[in-house]
């Protein structure tokens, strides 16, 4: 495997490869992976994740984009594919079906250190995908984990869209020393436990709540009145929905909590 030993990571894939064996560790330990998990992991670049995954889960199945790094765990793996424990995909993980490989809701779990600028459209996927991982272990900004737990009260588009479908936890800070290229800024591991649909009593009101969550965030400085007075009749039933919501008149998107969001949908499908 000489010809690989200076694989440089692509800026144009946003790869910057995790070098830490104590990360890893704290990836696989907080996705609890054991003996009889199938694990999907995004992106394994180099393998370093891959290799402490197939110490513990029953099956692996890899997705890679880069060509290159394909040829490179192929090799690196090749006992462990030819085993039957890693199946390796040579495709990008945003066009990943988990139908086609078996992967039936909440029977596997998802580990990934991703490139950051997919970040918004993976977690879509995953999450309000039918298919869902029971849970998901992934690297991301620090900020980014900061904001989708909201330990400070102020939620987000982000951290709301996350805890309406699984638990999420900042399992820790990874400098960016740990990683190659050295990325300008530090990640964070992130947990998102509990992975489910029960939020939801249907996909109309699954589509409802993400209108009326959107529209209340339209304008982070309105207040949430401001932002989705367009979504009422009028003024008077805006209100009485907020008096029943007990959410007071100057309150901000920011402001309001999961469970208020999902009853601000309700009394929106039954009045307006």
């Amino acid at each position: 495997m000489n010809e690989f030993l200076n694989i440089k990571a692509k800026k144009s894939l946003g790869q910057n490869f995790l070098k830490s064996k104590k990360a890893l560790s704290a990836m696989v330990e907080a996705g609890e992976v054991g003996e009889k998990d199938i694990v999907l992991e995004a992106g394994p670049g180099k393998g370093a994740l891959t290799e402490e995954l197939l110490k513990k889960a029953d099956k692996v199945i890899a997705v890679e984009k880069d060509d290159v790094l394909m040829e490179f765990l192929r090799q690196k793996f090749s006992a462990d594919i030819a085993s039957g424990k890693l199946e390796l995909i040579h495709g990008d993980i945003l066009d990943f079906n988990p139908t086609t490989h078996n992967l039936k809701p909440k029977t596997y779990k998802l580990l990934a250190n991703i490139p950051y600028y997919i970040t918004g459209q993976f977690l879509r996927k995953f999450l309000s995908g039918e298919n869902q991982p029971s849970k998901m272990v992934i690297l991301l900004q620090k900020e980014v984990v900061k904001r989708i737990v909201a330990n400070d009260g102020k939620e987000s588009i982000l951290s709301i869209s996350v805890k309406a479908y699984g638990k999420p936890k900042n399992i820790g800070k990874v400098s960016k020393e740990n990683f190659s290229p050295k990325p300008k800024i530090d990640s964070a591991i992130l947990l998102i436990d509990d992975i489910s649909r029960v939020f939801f009593k249907d996909d109309g009101e699954e589509k409802k709540f993400f209108e009326l969550v959107k529209a209340g965030f339209a304008h982070k400085r309105k207040l949430l009145a401001r932002n989705m007075g367009h979504l009422a009749k009028n003024r008077e039933d805006l209100e009485k929905i907020f008096e029943t919501c007990a959410i007071p008149p100057k309150a901000r998107a920011e402001d309001i909590k999961l469970e208020q969001w999902k009853r601000i949908t309700k009394e929106t499908l039954c009045q307006l």
